[in-house]
């Protein structure tokens, strides 16, 4: 019975409803959260390697670049070969800046609601536990 309140699966349970309810929002403005993401980060960081953006946004280096790739289909993105011929470094364009300030207000929706659901407390302990490897 013990097993019937895993934190793991709890945890991947929250997230994935979380993302839900900040899909939706977004869905208006023709952006998942994911991508809202990736964009904001290149938004605050600059142009970065795949690997750093990855890294940054948690996420695997595949995944990413698929993502990527379709931002870039967009004009939202602008893929470059980096300073060594296997590296690509992505950088935000003015098409997904626009995207990004278009849709910020639904963020800010989304980020309300989840805070209004798990209080300060709660999101403060997500974001400690974000920046935890568990051993």
């Amino acid at each position: 019975m013990e097993c019937a309140q895993c934190l793991c699966l709890a945890s991947r349970q929250a997230a994935r409803s979380i993302t839900r309810a900040f899909d939706r929002k977004l869905r208006p403005h023709g952006i998942r959260a994911t991508q809202f993401s990736a964009l904001i980060q290149l938004s605050l960081r600059g142009a970065l390697t795949i690997g750093a953006l990855a890294k940054f946004l948690g996420v695997e280096r595949t995944t990413l670049t698929r993502n990527l790739e379709l931002l870039a289909v967009k004009g939202w993105v602008k893929i470059e070969v980096g300073d060594d011929a296997r590296s690509r470094v992505v950088s935000i364009t003015g098409k997904g800046k626009a995207a990004v300030t278009a849709a910020v207000g639904a963020w800010r929706q989304a980020q309300g609601a989840a805070l209004a659901k798990i209080g300060s407390s709660g999101a403060k302990a997500i974001r400690a536990l974000a920046q935890v490897e568990m051993q």
